[in-house]
């Protein structure tokens, strides 16, 4: 058995409670991995709601979507990893618990420079943005990138990515202190979107000519904003509908600009597809972070019984980076 937390009905943080569970079997082609942290993404307050039931396959009632930790076993077939190796993963569900069977090629070598903590926040944020950004988003040459939620563990990832690779980088976030940091972190200029119009702010700083990409995670009323302010040939990419799914285009934009709206969810996505990736950022990316060009942004850690207030703290919005348990 090992110690997990658990979602006991749908609900508020309090939900969230340590029970046993039974040890995860590891089958072929997969690592068990000894977990000793666990990122917090907003996946898990959805789910823990109610509103985003795991895929078949996934625990039905432990959340989490990255962990780092030691292997303690290896299936058949598995030939990278062994007993013993630092990995961090990309896991489908069952991350907030002692212990995770992963496929073997969503697991990433913990860099050495790194805590387990810090690779814990990598995961399903950088899988997420390296998916979206420069898979399905194209994002190349000098291309310009817009990103909403520049604050978060999405937006830091972004930011970072894609700055290192040499593209200029806007963000929107919500105070003064928000906005300092992303600029810190490399990007361009930080759009308090609270007192500004973020459209009419990139086009003064594109000089009328728009970004070419846009990573949005909101949704809803910023959607008419992100047409404005895309270039012709521009791309809209979607992960998430935070401020709504229903929304009012105006396609003769569209097709005037010959613009793309795409969008993807990567949880439910194939395990070949998340291996590819992994492999994406094994390559292009973890170098960076090994040379510490690229860093952990870790806001807060709590110790796993504490799962309800790091709930809290993700639903109040007033967290810089990421947030992560650890047993």
């Amino acid at each position: 058995m090992m110690k997990a937390i658990v979602v006991t009905q749908p609900g508020g943080p309090e939900v969230l409670q340590i029970a046993e569970r039974p040890k995860p079997v590891c089958s072929p082609g997969e690592v068990l991995v000894k977990v000793a942290a666990a990122g917090i993404n907003r996946p898990d307050v959805f789910q823990r709601k109610g509103n985003y039931p795991p895929p078949a396959g996934a625990s039905p009632d432990i959340p989490g979507l990255e962990i780092a930790g030691t292997i303690t076993e290896t299936g058949a077939g598995v030939t990278r990893w062994k007993v013993g190796d630092k990995v961090c993963a990309l896991v489908m569900g069952g991350g907030y618990a002692e212990y995770c069977a992963v496929p073997a090629g969503q697991c990433l070598p913990v860099p050495g420079n790194l805590t387990f903590t810090e690779a814990a926040s990598l995961p399903e944020t950088f899988f997420t943005v390296w998916s979206n950004v420069f898979d399905r988003g194209n994002l190349k040459g000098a291309e310009t990138l817009l990103v909403h939620g520049g604050s978060s563990g999405i937006g830091v990832a972004a930011i970072q990515m894609a700055t290192a690779l040499g593209h200029k980088v806007y963000v929107t976030a919500g105070s003064v202190e928000k906005c300092s940091f992303c600029e810190k972190l490399g990007a361009t200029k930080a759009i308090n979107y609270k007192t500004e119009n973020f459209a009419e702010v990139i086009k003064q700083l594109t000089d009328g000519k728009g970004v070419d990409l846009i990573l949005d995670m909101i949704g809803g009323d910023y959607t008419p904003g992100n047409i404005q302010a895309l270039a012709d040939e521009g791309r809209l990419v979607m992960i998430n509908t935070m401020k709504g799914k229903d929304v009012q285009v105006d396609l003769s934009v569209v097709m005037r600009k010959r613009l793309t709206i795409t969008g993807s969810m990567l949880r439910s996505r194939e395990i070949v597809f998340k291996a590819a990736i992994a492999q994406n950022l094994e390559k292009n990316i973890w170098p960076l972070l090994e040379s510490g060009k690229i860093k952990a942004i870790i806001n807060k850690v709590f110790p796993a019984s504490e799962a309800a207030n790091a709930h809290r703290l993700m639903e109040s919005g007033e967290h810089i980076g990421k947030i992560v348990l650890v047993w």
